[in-house]
């Protein structure tokens, strides 16, 4: 950051390629440097470096002082660090604009107890030094955050693996993190269960996920011992949607909970929300509907990522004094690549053919309209997991078919997965219901249902249960993308495309010009446009 501007931030997945990779804050990471780099600045230059880790400070993974590209002693850089959730926290008040709100972080485990600030440990519900956050409330004005009350998982054993079966759960996160182990064999595919939920039923009550006590969580075994077999989908079909459903209606139920007490406790009418737990948009469509909250914002970075953004800003605070509450409406923090460097890519990559055009979004709109896969790169990439309209693959949503071929021959994932619509904010009312709610959704956080007599014209971005996970566009915040979908629009009558990210099953999304060249070679994508060029393969000859 520079003053409370974000200047740049990537995840390390996105440089190193590898899905969900981790950064520790001893190890050199290319993060790191490409931050430094597209800042032009060196280590030196630094006022402060702040830490937030999601396993314990006291991990000489996680010592900062020993970071070989920092080097914070040697070049008399200050550091300091800050619990997970409370970076969580910070993340979403700093950037909603805010100048007061209630803020809630829901993940599926944060920072030990031992590494908490007093007053967080005084509001903690446990107390043993290797306890772990799952749930914080806490109470934000100007630069302030005061912590109202904290969940803690003991032993910070969130989710129990086993031999064979399902995992044991001790947290909301962990709940769906269980459903995706036993569903799909990976914990980390959360966001595919909420996906499949729609298909399946409630054959499971709550009371089998959870109970609440004296305001407490209590998590419980009943629906781990139900599967006690490693069969994954798509086997056990039927079951295994409804487990999917059941474990939504349970979160659903705990998140309204929460937010309610949340209220009962904060004299605010704002609300904030972060952690891994928020980027479930059906539940969040709950929240901004059924809370009695009158803003809800929830941050685009919501998963760990985002942790980095609270940790900055948090530093930025105690340097200044202040919070300019400056709101983020795009979420953009990636470097920019060059026309020149974007031109060298596509004229030098083998395999590849291009055009040069007079007017790329004209000639785009075209080849939508002709049935055309097309990845879009534009811009600063996401921080986020959502793709905005910077890495995106985007296609004409009132094809029939346009779901089973992205699913079945460019992503290459489940058949049951939906795809998102992406739609001008003017016009989200006439196709949404939304009633009198705010309409935005500007970072594809939200779920709502399609109108009746709409529907059917994009079946591509309708779920099974008639709804879509919008993102609502403006000139403003979005130049060239909305721009895209306006022009569509004209021609069709539809304002809005299918958005997706840009990538293929078990890769991040793409960040560099070479990553999306190889994105259009090794997948079904018939073209990709880059500013005032559209690069096809040869073999679309």
């Amino acid at each position: 950051m520079k003053g409370d501007e974000i200047v740049v931030a990537i995840q390390e997945e996105r440089l190193s390629r590898i899905k969900r990779d981790r950064v520790y804050a001893a190890e050199t990471t290319a993060c790191l440097a490409y931050c430094l780099d597209y800042a032009r600045i060196q280590p030196e230059d630094l006022t402060l470096v702040v830490l937030s880790v999601a396993g314990s400070a006291s991990d000489e993974r996680n010592d900062i002082l020993r970071n070989p590209l920092l080097q914070p002693e040697l070049n008399g850089v200050a550091t300091c660090g800050i619990p997970h959730h409370l970076a969580h926290a910070v993340s979403a008040f700093a950037t909603s604009g805010f100048k007061e709100s209630a803020v809630l972080v829901v993940d599926g485990r944060g920072s030990p107890f031992e590494d908490l600030l007093p007053e967080e440990q005084r509001v903690a519900r446990g107390g043993l030094s290797d306890d772990a956050e799952i749930i914080s409330l806490y109470a934000a004005a100007g630069r302030s955050l005061v912590p109202v009350e904290k969940h803690l998982v003991a032993r910070g054993n969130w989710l129990d693996m086993r031999p064979a079966g399902m995992p044991f759960f001790a947290s909301l996160g962990g709940i769906f993190s269980s459903v995706a182990q036993q569903v799909f064999g990976d914990a980390a595919e959360a966001g595919k269960v909420m996906g499949l939920a729609p298909y399946g039923k409630c054959k499971i009550p709550t009371d089998s996920f959870f109970s609440i006590c004296d305001n407490e969580f209590h998590f419980k075994a009943d629906v781990p011992k139900m599967f006690g077999d490693d069969a994954r989908w798509p086997s056990n079909k039927d079951k295994y949607k409804n487990l999917a459903c059941s474990a939504q209606v349970a979160l659903e139920i705990a998140l309204i909970y929460l937010a309610q007490r949340l209220r009962s406790l904060c004299d605010s009418k704002n609300l904030c929300y972060a952690g891994g737990v928020a980027l479930n948009s059906i539940a969040n469509e709950r929240i901004i509907r059924e809370s009695d909250f009158q803003k809800v914002f929830i941050t685009p970075a919501a998963e760990d990522s985002g942790a980095a953004i609270g940790a900055a800003y948090y530093g930025l605070w105690q340097l200044t004094g202040q919070n300019t509450c400056r709101p983020m409406d795009h979420d953009a923090c990636g470097r920019l690549y060059t026309p020149g460097a974007i031109a060298a890519t596509i004229e030098t990559a083998p395999g590849v053919h291009f055009i040069k055009s007079k007017d790329v979004l004209a000639d785009a709109v075209e080849l939508l309209q002709e049935g055309k896969m097309l990845g879009w790169f534009d811009g600063r990439s996401e921080m986020g997991p959502r793709a905005l309209g910077q890495r995106s693959i985007v296609c004409d949503p009132r094809r029939d078919d346009a779901k089973e071929i992205l699913n079945s021959r460019i992503k290459k994932r489940e058949g049951f997965r939906p795809f998102a619509p992406v739609v001008l904010l003017e016009e989200v009312q006439n196709w949404f219901e939304v009633d009198h709610q705010n309409p935005a959704s500007p970072f594809m956080l939200r779920i709502c249902k399609f109108r009746e007599e709409k529907k059917a014209q994009v079946p591509a971005v309708v779920h099974v249960d008639n709804s879509g996970r919008l993102q609502t566009i403006t000139p403003q915040a979005n130049g060239r993308f909305y721009e895209l979908v306006k022009r569509f629009y004209e021609q069709t009558g539809v304002p809005m495309l299918l958005n997706t990210s840009f990538n293929v099953r078990g890769e991040p999304i793409v960040e560099t010009p070479e990553d999306a060249i190889r994105c259009l070679l090794n997948s079904g994508l018939d073209a990709c446009v880059f500013e005032d060029r559209i690069a096809f393969k040869y073999v679309s000859w």
